[in-house]
């Protein structure tokens, strides 16, 4: 599903709001998740999940193309972890 397709979606659910309302919602929640993973803080919604950021070391990788070595530089990555709910509801249990 895509950002416009969760929109349409959401719009369809709920007559009573403008597409174009719950455009700036659905925008305004991903943008609050991303300045709170910017700041290194952990997001948690119940049920459903967490984003949090993790730290990666520098390595040494190889290119797969040539098998060279190749220096990679530390760095940090947003991280998703499912919740209890939502991955017993994936899972069928």
């Amino acid at each position: 599903m895509t950002k416009s397709e969760l929109i349409s979606r959401i719009a369809e659910l709920n007559p009573h709001l403008y597409q174009r309302d719950v455009e700036r919602i659905v925008s305004t929640i991903f943008e609050e998740i991303s300045v709170a993973l910017e700041r290194g803080d952990r997001v948690e919604l119940r049920g459903f999940g967490a984003f949090s950021v993790k730290s990666r070391d520098s390595r040494v990788g190889r290119n797969p193309r040539t098998g060279e070595s190749v220096n990679v530089n530390a760095k940090t990555v947003p991280f998703f972890k499912t919740g209890k709910q939502l991955r017993e509801l994936i899972n069928g249990s």
